[in-house]
């Protein structure tokens, strides 16, 4: 029996974040068949290599023969071709040879990289950026990540660090980020953002946030992002003032990415994007007030991601796909031709 055509079958896509594994398997339509997860153990490199593999092999044991290969998309700074992670914020890799190792371990082919490049290219083949020409993606969570998708390709820049917006400098000498400069935009319009501008306002006004105090038994020490969030749902007028200033930080970083990049359309997604037309609006609001050339020019859409939490998974197995199609379309070395 012939092999099927990588096209035609399922990949399996990881998502590792800074809690959780997430695993699925993912049909060329972009349908999840099936996932598993585990808990991410972020201070260890083999501890998270572990926790990848035995997802990999949980999903494997149930559509081994269907899965063409394992893409992976992870929280960190990768080289270009994907072999190394330089840097992950919130976890432990440094300089780690992930794609050896994990290679390795799974005996398949991988795909690797920065997990919200991957969720751009899910949003791009499957979402919200469907047919775009330009378009940007940026993940509103812990931090701020973001990816690119030009002419039909994802974009990873000369180094493989392209995308990472979320430590622009937007404030001279402000909150110190954990990248190690001071300032970025992810310290001032993400889900850590939204926690540290609660508490900073409950420790000095435990008055004006006394809606948010009861939440945590009065301790200011102890509110996160998912709190605010929880409280604007329910019509807290502080938490939605909280929420409002994210969105209005979100607008001017987009007008600030559309003056170098000029994007048809920019996806939010992430945990904080959840919160829809309330952080959605105000980033509008304040892209049309920001916008350089405003008035004479168009600017970017800027539309919520409809693939949610599962979209780093989807990309993932899409562009392992991809990868292993480009690599058969390729002529080996002295191979004749096919003929026309």
């Amino acid at each position: 029996m012939s092999a099927a055509a990588p096209g035609t079958l399922a990949a399996l896509g990881i998502d590792i974040g800074g809690t959780k594994v997430a695993g699925g398997v993912v049909a060329p339509d972009g349908t999840i068949l099936a996932t598993a997860r585990r808990a991410t153990p972020g201070a260890s490199v083999s501890d998270t290599e572990d926790a990848i593999a035995a997802v990999a092999e949980e999903l494997a044991a149930g559509h081994d023969g269907e899965l063409v290969g394992v893409g992976i998309g992870a929280a960190g700074w990768f080289d270009r071709t994907g072999d190394t992670v330089l840097f992950s914020p919130h976890l432990a890799w440094r300089h780690s040879s992930l794609r050896k190792d994990l290679t390795a371990r799974l005996q398949r082919p991988l795909w690797v990289g920065n997990d919200a490049d991957a969720a751009a290219w899910a949003e791009y083949r499957y979402g919200a950026a469907r047919g775009a020409d330009l378009a940007l993606m940026v993940t509103l969570g812990t931090g701020i990540g973001g990816g690119i998708v030009m002419d039909g390709r994802l974009q990873r820049g000369a180094h493989g660090v392209a995308g990472e917006w979320g430590h622009m400098r937007v404030v001279p000498d402000g909150r110190l980020c954990a990248c190690g400069n001071r300032g970025c935009w992810e310290q001032y319009a993400s889900g850590t953002a939204l926690g540290q501008t609660a508490r900073e306002v409950a420790s000095t006004s435990p008055a004006a946030a006394a809606l948010l105090l009861e939440r945590v038994e009065g301790q200011a020490s102890r509110l996160t992002g998912e709190d605010v969030a929880r409280a604007a749902y329910d019509g807290d007028p502080l938490a939605l003032e909280l929420v409002t200033e994210v969105g209005v930080w979100l607008g001017q970083g987009i007008a600030d990415l559309a003056a170098v990049l000029d994007p048809e359309v920019v996806v939010i997604g992430g945990g904080v994007s959840v919160l829809g037309e309330m952080v959605l609006g105000p980033a509008r609001a304040r892209l049309d007030r920001a916008l350089p050339g405003r008035g004479f020019r168009p600017g970017p859409r800027i539309v919520a991601a409809e693939l949610g939490a599962q979209a780093g998974m989807v990309g993932a197995a899409d562009l392992v796909r991809n990868d292993i199609v480009a690599l058969r379309a390729t002529p080996r070395p002295g191979a004749v031709p096919p003929s026309r």
